[in-house]
């Protein structure tokens, strides 16, 4: 029998970069109580020894509340440790790729920053859903490029989740 894929719904939180494992468990364990289903582990500063040490302690807290964990960035880890899905952005490899590392019962994002034509291949391409930004300015990416809010209302045209 072929599990499940959990649906993407609700609140979605990303991980800040930190290398204090039971920090970022208790952060998280706090965004998971506070209402959020999905949880991006992202930690662009770790060594890929911590980002493997992360990424379990994460799954676990996740699958005890059961919420959703998606790896940014590392396929080949969401396979490894068995995560819910993973979260691809533009420099990380093809989502085709992806979907046939970690198979059709896992979840695969797509950033596609500000660009619809992206949002629609991705779509196309099997993405269970997409995602945009930056809309906001932020400090863990300064020089990302804006996104309008309007693009949000448009991205929902094409009947899939929109992060």
């Amino acid at each position: 029998m072929t599990p499940q894929k959990k649906a993407i719904s609700g609140l979605y939180a990303v991980t800040p970069d930190t290398a204090d494992t039971a920090l970022l468990e208790s952060m998280t364990a706090a965004a998971i109580r506070g209402g959020a289903g999905i949880v991006q582990y992202r930690n662009k500063t770790a060594s890929p020894a911590l980002r493997r040490e992360q990424a379990r302690v994460l799954l676990d807290c996740c699958n005890q509340s059961g919420a959703i964990l998606l790896i940014n960035d590392h396929v080949d880890l969401a396979a490894e440790i068995d995560a819910h899905g993973a979260h691809i952005g533009g420099d990380d490899g093809s989502l085709k790729d992806a979907r046939n590392r970690l198979g059709n019962h896992k979840l695969i994002g797509v950033s596609c920053y500000k660009e619809l034509t992206r949002a629609q291949a991705a779509v196309e391409g099997g993405a269970d859903y997409i995602a945009f930004g930056s809309f906001y300015a932020s400090s863990v990416k300064p020089a990302a490029v804006r996104a309008p809010l309007s693009l949000l209302t448009s991205a929902r045209a094409f009947g899939v989740p929109v992060v």
